[in-house]
């Protein structure tokens, strides 16, 4: 009997199968870029003043192109945002001294919007070749939108502006605050394509292409290299002779919103201290000033109207022999200005500059039925909307012409250029910060008076109610200033000057080439994306 054997089957050769990923692995991977745009935008605050760490935009900027490289535009919108939440969340906590956490909360949220739309678009380029480029330009394009939209914008938080104490500041004199935030956020995001570009070529064994590496090296050593060229630019040499400059820092009665309820101890406050100055230079004390320049606020009781007020500031301009530049609120034709004052010892008022932009929610109330039935004590803090000036202030006090930036307008490129280009030789800044208490917002936007300083190369002064007042240098250098919330004043002999800056000359146009450039980057990206999506459907 023949035996015949069965085969028998072998077991089935399976696949090798990855190990199954955890839940906490997934969650991982989604946190962590989430995690990381967050503090990458903490990172950012950080280095604005008051601290002197600008250098940290750098590697702020390296964390945000990293998360961003190769995502979707969705994924880069929401990465965008938490981004901007880390950054602007406690810049501008200050606005929510007074008011409460509500208008801070809504203003961040609006503003970050922004930011959301410049990591959409960062993410679409991000693997173009010169990546770095296409995305600076992209994050001036958002802060050019910023500073126009809504309510006329809000610049707060401009790179630029966290710069003062940088090597990168000469270049606010060679292109205004455009060309300055544009190679900080190049040279970031170059620092991260120089790591990005080691690291892949360690881990790959593969020889760097030579045209990548060169734009990753010169996104780094083109901003440098421009902002040591452009330190040429920056002088503090008088060119027109100089002038002896007061300022008066009076101080208020108490913080916060409520001192406008004392407005008559303002103003006094403010003559008296133009008065122990008066005694300090008739005693040979301190040396006579050319002209004084008050706060905005200081009067706001108005002096055409109320002759009270009036003899207050002609007696402290009589007690100290020269013109002073006055801060009034003042009611013409039935509308509130905010206005800058000039008064003459002798002749009284014989000029006056309104401010041009007021800001939203302080000085005037956007949708106010909307925000009064949300909260009614928001629209009784702003009872009657200030009016907007038309016209660029130039005072020419003692033969010096002066040119008034009324605080919030420090924010705005074409505010104070303008005064430039209408012949001013020096920038005064009068502020009234005192709503504000002892928050950031002061030094911020003293930060922004020593950026103005280069980017025009004037003498710019700053008189604050409260503090901190400050003399600044054309080379941006502080070399006087106040404390927080007392009576002081600062005199000192001041470089006049009349050159303007290619900054100065070229106006908005650095800015406008470089929307043109990111919308350029955003062009080739989609066209490229389009054309890749046909080729692999054929």
């Amino acid at each position: 009997m023949t035996v015949t054997a069965t085969p028998v089957d072998e077991p089935e050769q399976l696949e090798p199968q990855a190990a199954p990923v955890s839940r906490a692995s997934r969650w991982a991977r989604r946190l962590l870029p989430a995690a990381a745009a967050a503090l990458s935008g903490v990172l950012l605050y950080v280095s604005f003043p008051p601290r002197t760490l600008w250098w940290l935009a750098l590697p702020a900027f390296a964390g945000f192109g990293w998360v961003l490289r190769g995502r979707s535009w969705k994924a880069g919108l929401g990465l965008g945002y938490l981004f901007g939440l880390g950054f602007l969340l406690p810049l501008l906590v200050w606005t929510g001294v007074e008011v409460g956490p509500g208008p801070w909360l809504a203003l961040v949220a609006i503003e970050a919007v922004f930011v959301a739309l410049v990591g959409a678009g960062t993410a679409v380029v991000s693997k173009l070749p010169g990546a770095p480029l296409w995305a600076a330009a992209l994050w001036v394009a958002g802060e050019a939108a910023r500073a126009r939209a809504p309510f006329n914008g809000f610049p707060w938080g401009k790179i630029a502006f966290g710069q003062a104490d940088g090597v990168f500041l000469p270049l606010a004199a060679l292109g205004g605050t455009p060309v300055l935030g544009f190679a900080v956020v190049l040279c970031g995001y170059g620092l991260f394509e120089i790591v990005r570009l080691i690291v892949e070529s360690r881990r790959t064994g593969a020889t760097l292409r030579r045209g990548t590496a060169a734009v990753a090296a010169l996104s780094v050593a083109v901003p440098v290299a421009g902002a040591l060229a452009s330190r040429g630019l920056v002088s503090d040499r008088a060119e027109d002779g100089t002038a002896t400059v007061a300022l008066i820092q009076g101080n208020v009665p108490r913080l916060g919103l409520d001192f406008n309820a004392q407005r008559r101890a303002v103003l006094d406050y403010h003559a008296k201290e133009t008065e122990r100055l008066a005694a300090e230079v008739k005693a040979g004390k301190a040396e006579r000033p050319d002209f004084v320049l008050w706060p905005e606020n200081s009067s706001d009781i108005d002096p055409f109207a109320n002759d009270d007020a009036r003899a207050v500031i002609e007696h402290a301009a009589t007690a100290i022999g020269a013109p002073i530049s006055v801060g009034g609120v003042v009611e013409r034709d039935g509308k509130l200005y905010n206005e800058q004052i000039l008064w003459d010892p002798e002749k009284g008022p014989t000029d006056t500059y309104d401010k041009r932009q007021i800001q939203p929610f302080g000085e005037y109330l956007p949708l106010r039925s909307l925000i009064g039935a949300i909260n009614d004590q928001w629209t009784s803090m702003v009872r009657k909307d200030f009016s907007r000036g038309t016209e660029p202030g130039v005072f020419t006090m003692d033969g010096a012409e002066v040119g008034l930036v009324t605080c919030y307008e420090a924010a705005f490129d074409w505010a104070v250029r303008s005064e430039v280009t209408d012949g001013a030789q020096l920038i005064s800044v009068p502020s009234n910060n005192a709503t504000f208490d002892r928050s950031e917002m002061t030094y911020q936007q003293l930060a922004m008076s020593r950026v103005r300083a280069v980017e025009h190369s004037r003498t710019v002064t700053v008189p604050v109610t409260s503090g901190v007042s400050a003399i600044i240098m054309p080379d941006g250098r502080i070399t006087q200033r106040t404390g927080m919330f007392v009576a002081d004043s600062l005199v000192q002999k001041v470089p006049l000057r009349s050159s303007e800056t290619p900054a100065t000359k070229v106006g908005i146009l650095p800015e406008m080439l470089l929307v043109l450039v990111a919308a350029g980057g955003l062009g080739w990206a989609i066209g490229a994306g389009v054309r890749g999506r046909r080729a692999g459907g054929v």
